[in-house]
């Protein structure tokens, strides 16, 4: 997913792309292109260093060879960043919006409620499951979410293994569909009963795609 605009500054004009997704990377890669400019960067090396921007865990989308389908790992675990990232993610048009969230354990039950709501006003269907449920019962976290689902009409689905949950979405995604892996971002662990187990989305999504 790339994200095109045009920079015009001191009489010159540049189409740039960046592979972040969201009108607020725009703002972010046009505030970069200011500073680096006024310090006497040339344009055509803005535009180059902007198109290989990397953010790990930050609408950070996932590629793979054998997908055809925009797959974005992003670190949203409240309602606000979570609206925040269907809204810059609905720009692109997509047919439908496949979300897989979960809630952290020893952590605000409003917030599970809310992340719910949210995500049953915004997403086609999500996929609800783990993230780091710590000391707390994942059956527990679920159910808190879905209260904050029932008062959609969206629809979802409970998966309480999340590598189980990715592989449901990624099967279930058709062309035109955008998969958002919300929550995790940048973690590369899963927190349960204070032991952190390795766990990587980029991996899951890579070890889906190995196998078709």
């Amino acid at each position: 997913m790339k994200t095109e605009f045009t920079l015009k500054t001191k009489g010159q004009t540049k189409k740039l792309n960046i592979n972040v997704p969201g009108e607020f990377s725009v703002y972010n890669a046009l505030c970069a292109a200011s500073v680096t400019m006024e310090m006497g960067v040339d344009i055509e090396t803005v535009a180059k260093a902007l198109s290989e921007v990397k953010v790990i865990g930050r609408t950070e989308p996932v590629h793979h060879e054998k997908c055809n389908i925009p797959v974005i790992i992003d670190y949203a675990h409240n309602a606000l960043s979570l609206e925040s990232l269907f809204c810059a993610v609905k720009r692109y048009n997509p047919s439908r919006i496949i979300c897989v969230f979960g809630c952290g354990g020893n952590r605000s039950r409003l917030r599970r409620y809310d992340m719910g709501e949210i995500s049953g006003k915004y997403a086609d269907l999500s996929v609800i499951t783990s993230d780091n449920p710590r000391e707390e019962e994942l059956e527990d976290i679920m159910s808190d979410i879905l209260v904050g689902i029932a008062k959609t009409d969206g629809k979802y689905t409970v998966i309480k293994d999340r590598r189980n949950a990715i592989f449901y979405a990624l099967e279930h995604a058709q062309k035109g569909d955008i998969v958002i892996l919300a929550g995790k971002g940048q973690q590369t662990y899963e927190e349960i009963k204070g032991v952190k187990y390795h766990f990587d989305e980029r991996e899951v999504v890579k070890e889906y795609y190995d196998t078709l």
